[in-house]
């Protein structure tokens, strides 16, 4: 399968080179060898280099976004073999190529016209109610797909692809050139073949001897229940076809979760606002809510709560991803006092007040019976 650059780096493929250039520069500071000697770090610390090479190079993401390997079969390239990578800026990995013949590249034979097609991501909108029960999505792809007339082979009925003149089949060409240390040899792709080895005489009429044309195409994609924004699903073989009918990379679908009305998500909990009548909060009541999958729940509002309370009711929360488990349903109680009474509604309020007895009071930091707003900031900041 084809090396993903963009997953390498963790950025989008329409990503600026500023982006892919910060990108690279956080991943450095966490996994150079100077900062993490483990080695799946360095390795990873290659990778990183490798991808920042080519993605960085305006040529190379050109040819990445076209489909292909700009690195063909030959390896990691210079980033990984220590040479000329991004943390260099190419300079040791020139110095290669020019006094040996193009570094590790020289001498690797012809790269094959058949190469493995890249991955393909695209996003998919999905409701909550749709992450929490799971879904099947018809999603539309343009990707490259085998050419059914010439089926990959990019010739025109029974004509054969034939080996290049320009480099007799080797798919790179030398040439001697005069430096200051004397002749130096360089080897390059071959320009005619571009480094292939072969070309083909009389190509397909519809692919152009590319093996792959350019198509349309609906996919269904099955979401399980609990999946969340940001999280991929794969579909192996799904991506784009390779140059020469190559085999095809996998297609990642992106889901993107929509804002709820009602409910925030926050992973499996769910949240919600409940407003509640001041005289329903001091004597308690219940209050029915719609949720995502058990209909109407019904959520005890207790005598006395106070405002900023939060009701918790267990396992009618969303699905944990795989998993029988559910999380809960938060509901934060908002208590509404009235900012408008008639001669009724206020004389019955001081016959209240009056049964009560309570007056206004102002609450010192260091009363220890209170709930009061400063009482919850000072817990806060102190943890007391």
């Amino acid at each position: 399968m084809a090396r993903d650059y963009y997953a390498t780096l963790g950025v989008d493929r329409k990503a600026t080179d500023q982006e892919i250039k910060r990108a690279y520069r956080k991943l450095a500071r966490e996994l150079h060898p100077d900062v993490n000697p483990d080695e799946s770090a360095q390795a990873r610390f290659k990778e990183v280099s490798v991808a920042y090479e080519v993605l960085s190079d305006p040529e190379k993401r050109r040819v990445v976004d076209l489909g292909g390997d700009p690195l063909g079969n030959g390896g990691g390239g210079a980033g990984a073999g220590g040479f000329g990578g991004a943390g260099f800026g190419g300079g040791l990995g020139d110095v290669f190529e020019a006094f040996f013949g193009g570094g590790g590249s020289a001498g690797r034979g012809p790269r094959g016209r058949v190469q493995p097609g890249a991955d393909s991501l695209l996003r998919t909108k999905l409701t909550l109610e749709e992450c929490a029960t799971g879904v099947t999505k018809q999603v539309t792809v343009d990707t490259a797909i085998l050419c059914d007339l010439c089926q990959g082979a990019g010739t025109n009925g029974d004509s054969k692809a034939v080996r290049c003149e320009t480099c007799g089949g080797a798919g790179e060409v030398q040439s001697v050139q005069r430096s200051f240390l004397g002749q130096v040899m360089t080897s390059r792709p071959c320009p005619t073949c571009r480094g292939v080895g072969e070309i083909i005489p009389d190509p397909c009429h519809k692919c152009g001897g590319d093996g792959r044309v350019r198509a349309r195409r609906d996919i269904s994609v099955k979401v399980p229940a609990g999946v969340a924004g940001g999280m991929r699903i794969r579909l192996a073989s799904q991506g784009e076809v390779g140059p020469g009918g190559g085999p095809a990379g996998d297609l990642y679908v992106e889901v993107v979760e929509q804002p709820h009305a009602i409910f925030v998500r926050d992973g499996e909990d769910l949240h919600c606002t409940v407003r509640v009548p001041m005289v329903d909060a001091a004597l308690g009541t219940t209050v029915q809510v719609e949720t995502i999958l058990d209909g109407i729940t019904e959520i005890d509002v207790d005598p006395g709560t106070q405002p900023g309370a939060v009701a918790v009711v267990k396992g009618h929360g969303m699905p944990k991803l795989r998993s029988g488990v559910r999380g809960d349903l938060h509901a934060h109680l908002e208590v509404v006092v009235p900012s408008r009474l008639d001669g009724k509604e206020s004389k019955a309020l001081r016959e209240f007040r009056e049964l009560r007895g309570d007056a206004p009071e102002v609450v010192t930091t260091g009363s220890q019976n209170t709930g009061g707003l400063f009482s919850r900031l000072r817990e806060a900041f102190t943890g007391r």
